[in-house]
Protein backbone atom coordinates (compact mmCIF):
# COMPACT_ATOMS: atom_id res chain seq x y z
CA UNK A 1 0.00 0.00 0.00
CA UNK A 2 1.38 3.16 -1.08
CA UNK A 3 1.70 6.39 1.22
CA UNK A 4 -0.60 9.05 -0.15
CA UNK A 5 0.81 12.51 -0.50
CA UNK A 6 -2.33 14.52 -0.47
CA UNK A 7 -3.41 16.28 2.51
CA UNK A 8 -7.09 16.55 3.80
CA UNK A 9 -8.19 20.12 4.80
CA UNK A 10 -10.23 19.78 7.49
CA UNK A 11 -13.67 21.64 7.74
CA UNK A 12 -13.46 25.30 9.56
CA UNK A 13 -16.08 25.24 12.25
CA UNK A 14 -19.07 27.55 11.21
CA UNK A 15 -19.03 31.39 12.44
CA UNK A 16 -21.72 32.84 14.66
CA UNK A 17 -23.52 34.42 11.42
CA UNK A 18 -24.28 30.95 9.74
CA UNK A 19 -27.52 28.80 11.44
CA UNK A 20 -25.18 25.77 12.17
CA UNK A 21 -23.71 27.67 14.63
CA UNK A 22 -26.43 26.94 17.08
CA UNK A 23 -25.13 23.58 16.84
CA UNK A 24 -21.33 24.33 17.37
CA UNK A 25 -22.24 26.54 20.30
CA UNK A 26 -24.50 24.05 22.31
CA UNK A 27 -21.74 21.47 22.25
CA UNK A 28 -19.44 23.55 23.18
CA UNK A 29 -21.39 24.56 26.38
CA UNK A 30 -20.99 20.75 26.95
CA UNK A 31 -18.11 21.22 27.57
CA UNK A 32 -17.63 23.65 30.55
CA UNK A 33 -17.85 23.03 34.31
CA UNK A 34 -20.83 24.92 34.52
CA UNK A 35 -22.78 24.38 31.33
CA UNK A 36 -24.95 27.56 30.40
CA UNK A 37 -29.08 26.85 30.82
CA UNK A 38 -30.29 24.60 28.30
CA UNK A 39 -32.68 26.06 25.77
CA UNK A 40 -36.62 26.30 26.87
CA UNK A 41 -37.23 23.05 24.90
CA UNK A 42 -35.21 19.68 23.25
CA UNK A 43 -33.89 20.07 20.19
CA UNK A 44 -36.00 17.14 18.73
CA UNK A 45 -39.44 18.79 16.13
CA UNK A 46 -41.65 16.35 17.27
CA UNK A 47 -41.56 17.00 21.11
CA UNK A 48 -42.33 20.28 20.46
CA UNK A 49 -45.82 19.84 20.66
CA UNK A 50 -46.36 17.60 23.67
CA UNK A 51 -44.61 20.16 25.48
CA UNK A 52 -46.99 22.93 24.26
CA UNK A 53 -49.76 21.09 25.43
CA UNK A 54 -48.52 21.15 29.16
CA UNK A 55 -48.38 24.62 28.92
CA UNK A 56 -51.89 25.28 27.44
CA UNK A 57 -55.05 25.61 28.39
CA UNK A 58 -57.45 23.43 26.46
CA UNK A 59 -58.96 26.34 24.48
CA UNK A 60 -55.59 27.70 23.69
CA UNK A 61 -54.15 24.23 22.73
CA UNK A 62 -57.54 22.92 20.39
CA UNK A 63 -56.99 25.72 18.75
CA UNK A 64 -53.45 26.05 17.54
CA UNK A 65 -53.27 22.12 17.35
CA UNK A 66 -56.76 21.86 15.74
CA UNK A 67 -57.56 21.15 12.40
CA UNK A 68 -60.62 21.26 10.03
CA UNK A 69 -63.07 17.98 10.35
CA UNK A 70 -61.48 14.61 10.34
CA UNK A 71 -58.01 16.24 9.80
CA UNK A 72 -57.28 14.45 7.25
CA UNK A 73 -55.85 17.80 5.23
CA UNK A 74 -53.56 18.44 8.24
CA UNK A 75 -52.65 14.31 8.00
CA UNK A 76 -52.15 14.66 3.69
CA UNK A 77 -49.91 17.71 4.82
CA UNK A 78 -47.37 16.04 6.94
CA UNK A 79 -47.51 12.53 4.79
CA UNK A 80 -46.98 14.62 1.70
CA UNK A 81 -43.31 14.90 2.94
CA UNK A 82 -42.80 11.40 3.67
CA UNK A 83 -43.33 10.65 -0.21
CA UNK A 84 -39.94 12.66 -1.05
CA UNK A 85 -36.50 11.59 0.03
CA UNK A 86 -33.73 13.38 -0.21
CA UNK A 87 -30.52 11.60 -2.04
CA UNK A 88 -27.11 12.95 -1.07
CA UNK A 89 -24.29 13.58 -3.93
CA UNK A 90 -20.84 13.12 -2.81
CA UNK A 91 -17.36 14.57 -3.60
CA UNK A 92 -18.49 17.81 -3.78
CA UNK A 93 -16.26 20.48 -2.76
CA UNK A 94 -17.61 23.92 -2.16
CA UNK A 95 -15.99 27.53 -2.25
CA UNK A 96 -17.69 28.06 1.17
CA UNK A 97 -18.09 24.86 3.64
CA UNK A 98 -21.84 25.03 4.16
CA UNK A 99 -24.93 25.92 2.76
CA UNK A 100 -25.94 29.62 1.47
CA UNK A 101 -29.49 29.96 2.84
CA UNK A 102 -29.68 33.43 1.46
CA UNK A 103 -32.30 33.83 -1.18
CA UNK A 104 -33.79 36.74 -3.21
CA UNK A 105 -37.67 37.36 -3.37
CA UNK A 106 -39.41 40.38 -4.34
CA UNK A 107 -35.99 41.79 -5.43
CA UNK A 108 -34.79 42.24 -1.95
CA UNK A 109 -31.89 39.75 -0.63
CA UNK A 110 -33.23 38.04 2.99
CA UNK A 111 -31.03 35.59 5.37
CA UNK A 112 -32.89 32.88 5.08
CA UNK A 113 -35.72 31.02 2.66
CA UNK A 114 -38.38 30.66 6.17
CA UNK A 115 -40.37 33.03 6.96
CA UNK A 116 -42.98 33.37 10.36
CA UNK A 117 -46.35 32.06 9.03
CA UNK A 118 -49.41 34.50 10.03
CA UNK A 119 -50.81 33.19 13.23
CA UNK A 120 -53.38 35.15 15.23
CA UNK A 121 -54.30 35.34 18.79
CA UNK A 122 -50.50 35.14 19.90
CA UNK A 123 -51.93 36.04 23.62
CA UNK A 124 -53.55 33.07 24.07
CA UNK A 125 -49.80 31.17 23.84
CA UNK A 126 -48.36 33.41 25.69
CA UNK A 127 -48.85 37.23 27.75
CA UNK A 128 -46.23 38.31 25.32
CA UNK A 129 -48.10 37.42 22.32
CA UNK A 130 -46.80 38.49 18.65
CA UNK A 131 -44.43 40.73 20.48
CA UNK A 132 -42.16 38.19 21.69
CA UNK A 133 -42.76 36.40 18.14
CA UNK A 134 -42.00 39.16 16.35
CA UNK A 135 -38.50 40.31 18.49
CA UNK A 136 -37.40 36.13 18.17
CA UNK A 137 -37.58 36.79 14.18
CA UNK A 138 -36.17 40.58 13.99
CA UNK A 139 -34.99 42.93 16.81
CA UNK A 140 -34.43 39.64 19.79
CA UNK A 141 -32.05 38.26 16.82
CA UNK A 142 -29.91 40.37 14.43
CA UNK A 143 -28.52 37.20 13.18
CA UNK A 144 -31.51 35.63 12.06
CA UNK A 145 -33.64 38.21 10.51
CA UNK A 146 -36.82 35.81 9.29
CA UNK A 147 -39.63 37.79 7.76
CA UNK A 148 -42.69 38.01 10.17
CA UNK A 149 -45.83 38.14 8.80
CA UNK A 150 -48.30 39.68 11.06
CA UNK A 151 -51.80 38.43 11.28
CA UNK A 152 -55.27 40.96 10.49
CA UNK A 153 -56.11 38.51 13.71
CA UNK A 154 -53.20 39.85 15.87
CA UNK A 155 -54.11 39.97 19.52
CA UNK A 156 -51.36 43.16 19.39
CA UNK A 157 -51.48 46.14 17.48
CA UNK A 158 -50.38 46.82 14.13
CA UNK A 159 -48.03 49.83 15.30
CA UNK A 160 -46.78 47.54 18.60
CA UNK A 161 -46.00 44.89 16.95
CA UNK A 162 -43.72 46.76 14.40
CA UNK A 163 -41.78 47.78 17.46
CA UNK A 164 -40.99 44.95 18.73
CA UNK A 165 -39.33 43.66 15.58
CA UNK A 166 -37.56 46.47 15.05
CA UNK A 167 -35.44 46.80 11.93
CA UNK A 168 -36.30 43.22 11.45
CA UNK A 169 -38.06 42.44 7.83
CA UNK A 170 -41.97 42.45 8.53
CA UNK A 171 -44.71 41.56 6.30
CA UNK A 172 -48.45 41.97 6.59
CA UNK A 173 -51.18 39.13 6.27
CA UNK A 174 -54.43 40.88 5.42
CA UNK A 175 -57.91 38.87 6.40
CA UNK A 176 -59.82 41.21 3.21
CA UNK A 177 -63.15 42.65 4.63
CA UNK A 178 -65.77 42.85 2.34
CA UNK A 179 -66.04 45.63 -0.67
CA UNK A 180 -68.67 47.49 1.89
CA UNK A 181 -65.66 48.01 4.17
CA UNK A 182 -63.14 49.46 2.19
CA UNK A 183 -62.48 52.34 3.90
CA UNK A 184 -61.43 49.71 6.90
CA UNK A 185 -58.88 47.50 4.29
CA UNK A 186 -57.88 50.95 3.33
CA UNK A 187 -56.83 52.15 7.04
CA UNK A 188 -55.05 48.61 7.17
CA UNK A 189 -52.88 48.85 4.30
CA UNK A 190 -51.98 52.51 5.49
CA UNK A 191 -51.02 51.44 8.95
CA UNK A 192 -49.54 48.56 7.55
CA UNK A 193 -47.49 50.59 5.24
CA UNK A 194 -46.16 53.20 7.64
CA UNK A 195 -45.38 50.64 10.08
CA UNK A 196 -42.65 49.40 7.81
CA UNK A 197 -44.75 46.17 6.60
CA UNK A 198 -43.26 45.67 3.13
CA UNK A 199 -45.18 42.79 1.46
CA UNK A 200 -49.02 42.77 1.41
CA UNK A 201 -50.02 38.52 2.15
CA UNK A 202 -53.87 38.20 1.33
CA UNK A 203 -55.42 35.13 2.38
CA UNK A 204 -58.29 33.49 0.26
CA UNK A 205 -59.27 30.87 2.18
CA UNK A 206 -60.43 31.76 5.68
CA UNK A 207 -63.41 34.24 5.29
CA UNK A 208 -65.08 32.33 7.51
CA UNK A 209 -63.47 29.88 10.29
CA UNK A 210 -63.85 26.09 9.23
CA UNK A 211 -65.75 23.30 10.67
CA UNK A 212 -63.29 22.55 13.59
CA UNK A 213 -63.98 20.06 15.99
CA UNK A 214 -61.79 20.85 19.01
CA UNK A 215 -62.82 24.35 19.08
CA UNK A 216 -66.65 23.11 18.76
CA UNK A 217 -66.17 21.06 21.83
CA UNK A 218 -65.14 23.57 23.55
CA UNK A 219 -67.14 25.96 22.36
CA UNK A 220 -64.38 28.15 21.55
CA UNK A 221 -63.76 31.16 19.29
CA UNK A 222 -61.21 33.86 20.58
CA UNK A 223 -62.89 36.58 18.29
CA UNK A 224 -65.80 36.64 20.02
CA UNK A 225 -64.85 36.76 23.59
CA UNK A 226 -65.37 40.16 25.79
CA UNK A 227 -61.55 41.45 25.05
CA UNK A 228 -59.11 42.19 22.57
CA UNK A 229 -57.65 38.83 21.45
CA UNK A 230 -57.76 38.57 17.88
CA UNK A 231 -59.29 41.73 17.29
CA UNK A 232 -56.66 43.88 18.90
CA UNK A 233 -56.11 45.63 14.99
CA UNK A 234 -59.55 46.35 14.93
CA UNK A 235 -59.72 48.21 18.15
CA UNK A 236 -56.54 50.28 17.67
CA UNK A 237 -58.28 51.18 14.24
CA UNK A 238 -59.61 54.95 14.04
CA UNK A 239 -61.48 54.00 11.27
CA UNK A 240 -63.53 51.25 12.51
CA UNK A 241 -63.61 52.78 16.30
CA UNK A 242 -65.16 55.88 14.43
CA UNK A 243 -67.66 53.89 12.77
CA UNK A 244 -68.39 51.88 16.09
CA UNK A 245 -69.23 55.05 17.68
CA UNK A 246 -71.20 56.53 15.16
CA UNK A 247 -73.07 53.39 14.72
CA UNK A 248 -73.67 52.54 18.77
CA UNK A 249 -72.80 56.15 20.39
CA UNK A 250 -69.99 54.39 22.76
CA UNK A 251 -66.31 53.71 22.53
CA UNK A 252 -64.91 50.27 21.82
CA UNK A 253 -64.38 49.86 25.49
CA UNK A 254 -67.40 50.47 26.68
CA UNK A 255 -68.95 47.57 24.83
CA UNK A 256 -66.07 45.08 24.02
CA UNK A 257 -68.41 41.83 23.62
CA UNK A 258 -70.15 43.61 20.82
CA UNK A 259 -67.45 45.53 19.23
CA UNK A 260 -65.60 41.88 19.20
CA UNK A 261 -68.26 40.51 17.29
CA UNK A 262 -68.73 43.42 14.69
CA UNK A 263 -64.84 43.25 14.09
CA UNK A 264 -65.01 39.61 13.77
CA UNK A 265 -67.67 39.88 11.13
CA UNK A 266 -65.81 42.70 9.50
CA UNK A 267 -62.60 40.34 8.84
CA UNK A 268 -64.19 37.17 8.82
CA UNK A 269 -67.17 38.45 6.35
CA UNK A 270 -68.73 35.06 4.96
CA UNK A 271 -68.28 34.99 1.36
CA UNK A 272 -65.63 35.04 -0.78
CA UNK A 273 -64.13 38.58 -3.02
CA UNK A 274 -63.85 37.91 -6.69
CA UNK A 275 -60.72 38.08 -8.92
CA UNK A 276 -61.76 41.35 -10.18
CA UNK A 277 -61.37 42.78 -6.54
CA UNK A 278 -57.58 42.20 -6.92
CA UNK A 279 -57.01 45.74 -8.58
CA UNK A 280 -58.54 47.21 -5.78
CA UNK A 281 -55.68 45.83 -3.66
CA UNK A 282 -53.28 46.85 -6.22
CA UNK A 283 -54.23 50.25 -6.46
CA UNK A 284 -53.37 50.99 -2.54
CA UNK A 285 -50.96 49.02 -1.80
CA UNK A 286 -46.99 50.04 -2.80
CA UNK A 287 -45.28 46.76 -2.84
CA UNK A 288 -45.55 43.14 -3.61
CA UNK A 289 -49.14 41.18 -2.84
CA UNK A 290 -48.72 37.92 -2.30
CA UNK A 291 -51.70 35.56 -2.53
CA UNK A 292 -52.50 33.28 0.28
CA UNK A 293 -54.41 29.92 0.07
CA UNK A 294 -53.34 28.74 -4.08
CA UNK A 295 -54.29 25.08 -4.37
CA UNK A 296 -54.22 24.25 -8.43
CA UNK A 297 -52.51 25.57 -11.19
CA UNK A 298 -55.78 26.98 -12.89
CA UNK A 299 -56.01 29.64 -9.85
CA UNK A 300 -52.31 30.27 -9.48
CA UNK A 301 -52.91 31.04 -13.44
CA UNK A 302 -55.64 33.53 -12.51
CA UNK A 303 -53.17 35.39 -10.19
CA UNK A 304 -50.94 35.78 -12.61
CA UNK A 305 -53.68 37.19 -15.02
CA UNK A 306 -54.60 39.67 -12.05
CA UNK A 307 -51.00 41.28 -11.62
CA UNK A 308 -49.84 40.11 -8.09
CA UNK A 309 -46.29 39.13 -7.60
CA UNK A 310 -46.56 35.79 -5.56
CA UNK A 311 -48.59 33.24 -4.51
CA UNK A 312 -47.96 30.55 -1.21
CA UNK A 313 -49.41 27.41 -2.34
CA UNK A 314 -50.91 26.43 1.28
CA UNK A 315 -53.90 24.83 2.52
CA UNK A 316 -53.93 26.86 6.14
CA UNK A 317 -52.27 23.96 7.57
CA UNK A 318 -55.51 21.80 7.28
CA UNK A 319 -57.21 24.34 9.09
CA UNK A 320 -60.14 25.29 7.02
CA UNK A 321 -60.85 22.36 4.56
CA UNK A 322 -61.25 18.92 5.40
CA UNK A 323 -60.74 16.21 2.89
CA UNK A 324 -58.11 18.41 0.89
CA UNK A 325 -54.99 17.55 -0.97
CA UNK A 326 -51.30 17.86 0.89
CA UNK A 327 -50.03 21.14 -0.45
CA UNK A 328 -46.78 19.81 -0.88
CA UNK A 329 -48.93 17.36 -3.67
CA UNK A 330 -49.51 20.45 -5.60
CA UNK A 331 -46.12 22.19 -5.13
CA UNK A 332 -44.33 21.15 -8.08
CA UNK A 333 -46.62 21.47 -10.42
CA UNK A 334 -48.12 24.94 -9.41
CA UNK A 335 -44.17 25.92 -9.65
CA UNK A 336 -44.10 24.45 -13.20
CA UNK A 337 -47.07 26.74 -14.43
CA UNK A 338 -46.22 29.76 -12.98
CA UNK A 339 -42.79 29.93 -11.61
CA UNK A 340 -41.56 31.96 -14.34
CA UNK A 341 -44.15 35.05 -13.52
CA UNK A 342 -44.46 35.25 -10.08
CA UNK A 343 -42.82 34.25 -6.54
CA UNK A 344 -43.85 30.61 -5.67
CA UNK A 345 -43.91 30.20 -1.57
CA UNK A 346 -45.21 27.52 0.55
CA UNK A 347 -47.31 26.50 3.85
CA UNK A 348 -48.66 23.95 5.82
CA UNK A 349 -46.90 20.86 7.18
CA UNK A 350 -43.28 21.77 7.49
CA UNK A 351 -41.67 20.04 11.14
CA UNK A 352 -38.19 20.16 10.24
CA UNK A 353 -35.54 21.33 8.11
CA UNK A 354 -35.49 18.49 5.89
CA UNK A 355 -39.45 19.75 5.30
CA UNK A 356 -38.19 23.27 4.13
CA UNK A 357 -35.45 21.61 2.19
CA UNK A 358 -37.93 19.01 0.57
CA UNK A 359 -40.05 22.26 -0.10
CA UNK A 360 -36.78 24.27 -1.60
CA UNK A 361 -35.88 21.49 -4.02
CA UNK A 362 -39.40 21.54 -5.51
CA UNK A 363 -39.63 24.58 -6.52
CA UNK A 364 -40.56 26.83 -3.54
CA UNK A 365 -38.66 30.08 -2.93
CA UNK A 366 -39.86 30.89 0.86
CA UNK A 367 -41.06 28.45 3.13
CA UNK A 368 -43.76 29.64 6.12
CA UNK A 369 -43.34 27.72 9.63
CA UNK A 370 -46.58 28.09 11.56
CA UNK A 371 -47.38 25.27 14.38
CA UNK A 372 -43.84 24.84 15.18
CA UNK A 373 -42.76 28.77 16.39
CA UNK A 374 -46.23 28.87 17.91
CA UNK A 375 -45.27 25.53 20.07
CA UNK A 376 -42.16 27.59 21.12
CA UNK A 377 -43.68 30.55 21.81
CA UNK A 378 -46.34 28.76 24.15
CA UNK A 379 -43.58 27.20 25.97
CA UNK A 380 -40.79 30.00 26.44
CA UNK A 381 -41.87 32.82 25.01
CA UNK A 382 -39.58 34.91 22.77
CA UNK A 383 -36.32 32.68 23.47
CA UNK A 384 -39.07 29.76 22.63
CA UNK A 385 -39.47 31.01 19.30
CA UNK A 386 -35.81 31.91 18.84
CA UNK A 387 -34.77 28.57 19.78
CA UNK A 388 -37.20 27.02 17.11
CA UNK A 389 -35.90 29.22 14.50
CA UNK A 390 -32.81 28.30 15.61
CA UNK A 391 -33.17 24.72 15.37
CA UNK A 392 -35.15 24.90 11.82
CA UNK A 393 -32.37 26.85 9.85
CA UNK A 394 -29.30 24.82 12.01
CA UNK A 395 -30.92 21.88 10.29
CA UNK A 396 -31.68 22.89 7.43
CA UNK A 397 -28.09 23.93 6.71
CA UNK A 398 -26.49 20.90 8.15
CA UNK A 399 -29.27 19.31 5.69
CA UNK A 400 -27.64 21.07 2.38
CA UNK A 401 -24.55 19.97 3.71
CA UNK A 402 -24.41 16.77 3.72
CA UNK A 403 -26.46 16.48 0.85
CA UNK A 404 -24.04 18.39 -1.56
CA UNK A 405 -25.72 20.97 -2.02
CA UNK A 406 -24.47 24.56 -1.80
CA UNK A 407 -27.07 26.49 -2.13
CA UNK A 408 -30.96 27.23 -1.78
CA UNK A 409 -30.74 28.83 -5.55
CA UNK A 410 -32.40 26.69 -7.75
CA UNK A 411 -29.47 25.56 -9.54
CA UNK A 412 -28.26 24.02 -7.04
CA UNK A 413 -31.32 22.91 -4.96
CA UNK A 414 -33.84 21.57 -7.60
CA UNK A 415 -35.59 18.22 -7.85
CA UNK A 416 -32.42 16.30 -8.84
CA UNK A 417 -32.17 16.37 -4.84
CA UNK A 418 -35.42 14.58 -4.33
CA UNK A 419 -36.84 10.63 -5.41
CA UNK A 420 -40.17 9.79 -5.20
CA UNK A 421 -40.54 7.66 -2.76
CA UNK A 422 -44.26 7.53 -2.24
Amino acid sequence: MSNSTSTSTPTPEPNQSQPLSYQTTTYQNGLLPHPAPPPPLPFNPLTWETLAQAHLSPNSYGYVQGSAGTGSTATNNLQAFTKWALVPSRLNRTPTPYADLRTRLFGHEYASPIAIAPVGVQRIFHPAGEKATAAAAGAGAPDLQVPYILSTATATSIEDVAAANGAGPRWFQLYWPGNEHDEITLSLLARAKNAGYSVLVVTLDTYVLGWRPGDLDHGYNPFLRADDIGVAAGFSDAVFRRRFRERHGVEVEEDVGRAAAEWAGVIFPGYSHGWEDVGFLRRHWEGPIVLKGIQSVGDAERAVEVGVQGVVVSNHGGRQLDGGVGSLTVLSEIVDAVGDRLEVLFDSGVRCGADVAKALALGAKMVLVGRPYVYGLAVGGEEGVRHVLRCLLGELQLTLHLAGVQSVRSEHLNRDVLRWVG
